[in-house]
Parts: structure tokens; C-alpha cells; sequence
């Protein structure tokens, strides 16, 4: 997968973003997505700069919508466009496929972009992970270390690399979350615990 070379970090803006374009599909841009965000308590200011504040949110908004238009495929396409974001099914004649020498979105998947040192957005997706988790219901996590039983969990085996608990995680939380066909609110909370254990580990 070409996203591999871009999943450092994991955005937890894609999991409430499912949530909000499967109530609306269609009719999303950029800044209405950053509002209904906002609205949702997901998403606070990230600088006291009104435009650099404007830059980091629109990036990790395109960030989370240009990994989540893979993450999809093939069974739905993401219109992943500043002043043009749908969800649709993805028919079999549309042929709808990721883009991978567009420059813009390669620009907003790799991270040195986002112009800030490594530890700082590790604590501002930590600080949405925490966010997103009270959101959904799951509240504090009691053990911040990794079990075997996390692993287990993700279907992978004790000794899987980071890439593949990453992959894995991403896999899963597609599969059960709420707002996807199938999903279950009590699974997903488990795997999001899980992986927050095992990923402040690998």
C-alpha cells in the first residue's frame, strides 16, 4: 500500500470524519468539516497565529481525508477536495483509484510538512486521541502498558512489527467502526484501547 510511506502517525480525525460524512455524505468543504469538528469538541485551536492556526487545521484535515480516501477503497470512493468532499459507493464502472503522483497529496500525507518537530505532533495527536476516546465513550485507559491479550486483540501475533500492528489497527477500526455497515461501538472501543496501548510501545 503507497500509504505505508506516510503512516508515522496515526490521524484519529479519520475515525469521527467516517462518523460525520456517513450522517452527510455530501456538501463538504474544508472549513464546514473543520466546524462540525469543532462543534463535536474534536478539534481546538492549534495556534495562537490566526493563519498558521488555519494552515495546521487544514492540513490535518486533508492528512486524515487523503489516508482515509485509501483506507476505503475499493468499496468507497472519497472525493478527498478542499471545496469538494463526498462519500459515495465506488461502482464498479466509476473507476475511482487513488492518485498517487498528485503532488497536493503527497504534500499533505508526509508529516515534515506540517512544519513542526516530531514530539509536538506526537502531543497534539495524542491530545485528539484523548479527545476522540471521551467522545466515543471509552474514558480513561486504565493500563498504559501494552498486554498480550492487546495483540490478541488486533489478531496479530506478539512479536508483529509496528508496521503490521499499524495496518492491522487501521483494518479493524474500518471493519467495526460504529458508522460502518456491520460496525459495533463496543468492539471498536476495545480496538482503539488496545491500540493506544500497544502504539505509545512500538
Amino acid at each position: 500500500m503507497e500509504l505505508e510511506r506516510y503512516s508515522e502517525y496515526d490521524n484519529p480525525l479519520i475515525w469521527p470524519i467516517i462518523s460525520i460524512l456517513k450522517e452527510k455524505p455530501s456538501g463538504w468543504m474544508i472549513h464546514t468539516l473543520s466546524e462540525a469538528l469543532k462543534q463535536k469538541g474534536l478539534l481546538t485551536t492549534l495556534d495562537e497565529d490566526p493563519e498558521k492556526d488555519l494552515f495546521k487545521r487544514n492540513f490535518l484535515l486533508m492528512n486524515a481525508l487523503y489516508q482515509l480516501q485509501e483506507m476505503l477503497l475499493p468499496d468507497q470512493w472519497l472525493q478527498a477536495q478542499a471545496m469538494d468532499i463526498c462519500l459515495s459507493d465506488n461502482l464498479s464502472g466509476d473507476h475511482n483509484q487513488v492518485d498517487i503522483d498528485d503532488p497536493l497529496r503527497s504534500y499533505y500525507l508526509d508529516w515534515q510538512n506540517y512544519n513542526t518537530d516530531t514530539d509536538v505532533i506526537k502531543s497534539l495527536l495524542s491530545s485528539f486521541w484523548k479527545r476522540y476516546q471521551s467522545y466515543i465513550g471509552t474514558g480513561t485507559i486504565q493500563s498504559v502498558t501494552a498486554q498480550p491479550e492487546d495483540y490478541a486483540l488486533l489478531e496479530l501475533p506478539t512479536d508483529a512489527s509496528p508496521s503490521q500492528v499499524r495496518r492491522q489497527w487501521r483494518k479493524l477500526a474500518l471493519r467495526w467502526h460504529p458508522d460502518r455497515p456491520n460496525g459495533d461501538a463496543e468492539q471498536f472501543r476495545k480496538i482503539c484501547e488496545a491500540w493506544q496501548r500497544l502504539n505509545s510501545q512500538i
